[in-house]
């Protein structure tokens, strides 16, 4: 499932430039993604949709956040200490953290690996039409092995 959302990030620019599920569906098979994973992808990024709007209602500043014994499972400690880094960051506020935490648990599977999680980060940005400034972008995608000290 994952490897179809880096697809459609890499492929459409926001949501709302996808063309309707069925044709997409259809795309994504073209491309050679097997119907499974397109189908559960489709049925995530629906909750991702619902996320979105109800996200843009509820932009506040200083909730502090518990995570239950499920998502501290789900997500694990290196995700959850990045999730946390990109708070402190300023630039995931509570409505988006909680975009993240609602996909990571509706994503199938056993816990997620952080590049699991980080994918997750950026479809909620790609849902709301933002794009995340640079260094957030490098966060996402340059492991710190790749990374070149200036």
């Amino acid at each position: 499932m994952f490897d179809v959302l880096v697809y459609l990030y890499e492929n459409y620019w926001r949501p709302d430039a996808c063309p309707d599920q069925r044709q997409l569906s259809r795309k994504l098979s073209a491309a050679g993604f097997e119907r499974d994973d397109i189908q559960e992808a489709l049925h995530w990024l629906d909750g991702l949709a619902a996320g979105a709007e109800a996200c843009v209602d509820r932009q506040r500043e200083g909730s502090h956040r518990v995570y239950t014994d499920a998502e501290r499972e789900r997500l694990g400690d290196e995700s959850l200490g990045f999730i946390r880094f990109l708070e402190s960051a300023g630039v995931l506020p509570p409505p988006m953290r909680e975009m993240v935490i609602d996909r990571a648990t509706a994503a199938g599977g056993g816990p997620l690996d952080l590049d699991d999680v980080k994918v997750i980060v950026l479809m909620v940005f790609w849902s709301l039409g933002e794009e995340p400034d640079a260094l957030i972008l490098d966060e996402l995608f340059v492991t710190p092995e790749e990374r070149v000290i200036n």
